[in-house]
C-alpha cells in the first residue's frame, strides 16, 4: 500500500469510529466556513482538526465533518475548505476527496466563493460552472500515482458531470433562480487580481475565478466522484471598471459580506432540491 493511500486508509478509519452508528452516505456537499444549509438534520459531527493524518489543521480551522439527512437523503457535510493560500500541499488538499470516496460518497457537491469576470453576473448572484481552466501552477496528481486511487491520466471531458449540471440548471429554472453557466478560472490567491490579470483571464474564456474548485475537481475525477459545482459570486473582477472603484478597502468589505450572505441564502434555498432529485 502506498503511504498516500495509507494516509487515507488512516482518516477513514478515524471517521468511521466517530461517525453515528450505522451511518452511510453517497453524498457529500463541500462548502467553506459559515455556510448554513436550509433543512439539514445533523446526526454527528467531527472537528476536522482531530482527523489524522492531512485534516490536522495548521492554521486553526474551524472546519466540521457533519453527518445528516437532507432533501430525504443522507449526506456527508464539510463546512471549512482547505485553501492551497493557506500553505496545505495540493496532495493534502486531494486527501480531503479521496476520504469522501473511500467512506463511500459517490456524487460531490462543491459550494466555493468566486469573483465575477463576465460583465453580464453581478455580485450577489450564483455560478453554475460547467468547466475549468487550471491556472493554479500544480495540482493534486503531481507524483506518483496509486493505480488504487485513480488512472495516470484521467479523462477530463466531462469534468463537471453533464447529468448533474442539467438537473440542477432545471431546478434552479424551477426556482426562477438567475443561471449563470461559469467556466472557472482556478488560481491561486490570496492576494485579489489585478485588472491586467482579470481582462487576460476573460480574454481566455473564464467567467468566474477562485481559489479551490479546479484542485478539488481534478482529484474528484481521479477518483471517479459526480461532481457538480457552485460559485458564489461575491466580487467584481471586471476589468477596467476594476480601475474606477474608488470604495475604500472598510467599503469593499462590507459590499463582499453582503453579497456572500445573498449568494450563500440562493444556494442554501436550492440545495435540498438539488440534493434531492440528483
Amino acid at each position: 500500500m502506498t503511504e498516500q493511500r495509507e494516509r487515507i486508509k488512516q482518516s477513514v478509519e478515524y471517521i468511521k469510529a466517530n461517525m453515528p452508528k450505522g451511518f452511510s452516505a453517497d453524498m457529500a456537499i463541500y462548502a467553506e466556513e459559515g455556510f448554513d444549509i436550509d433543512g439539514l438534520k445533523e446526526a454527528g459531527k467531527i472537528k476536522c482538526a482531530d482527523i489524522p493524518p492531512a485534516f490536522e489543521s495548521q492554521n486553526e480551522q474551524k472546519s466540521k465533518l457533519i453527518f445528516g439527512k437532507l432533501g430525504g437523503k443522507n449526506v456527508i457535510v464539510i463546512q471549512g475548505r482547505y485553501h492551497f493560500y493557506d500553505g496545505y500541499k495540493m496532495r493534502d488538499i486531494g486527501h480531503v476527496i479521496y476520504v469522501l470516496k473511500y467512506l463511500g460518497v459517490e456524487k460531490l457537491i462543491t459550494i466555493d466563493e468566486v469573483g465575477h469576470l463576465n460583465p453580464r453576473y453581478s455580485t450577489g448572484e450564483i455560478a453554475l460552472i460547467y468547466d475549468h481552466i487550471n491556472l493554479m501552477g500544480d495540482n493534486p496528481l503531481i507524483g506518483k500515482n496509486d493505480d488504487e486511487l485513480g488512472v495516470r491520466f484521467p479523462d477530463m471531458s466531462n469534468a463537471y458531470d453533464r447529468d448533474l449540471f442539467a438537473k440542477a440548471y432545471k431546478i434552479l429554472q424551477d426556482n426562477n433562480v438567475r443561471i449563470n453557466e461559469a467556466i472557472y478560472v482556478g488560481v491561486t490567491g490570496p492576494e485579489s487580481e489585478t485588472d491586467a490579470e482579470a481582462r487576460f483571464y476573460r480574454e481566455i474564456g473564464g467567467d468566474v475565478a477562485g481559489y479551490s474548485t479546479a484542485a478539488e475537481n481534478i482529484t474528484a475525477v481521479h477518483c471517479g466522484l459526480k461532481h457538480l459545482a457552485i460559485g458564489l459570486i461575491t466580487r467584481d473582477l471586471v476589468a477596467d471598471k476594476m480601475m474606477e472603484d474608488e470604495r475604500s478597502d472598510k467599503e469593499r468589505m462590507k459590499d463582499k459580506k453582503k453579497a456572500l450572505s445573498a449568494a450563500s441564502n440562493l444556494a442554501a434555498g436550492i440545495l435540498k432540491d438539488i440534493v434531492k432529485n440528483i
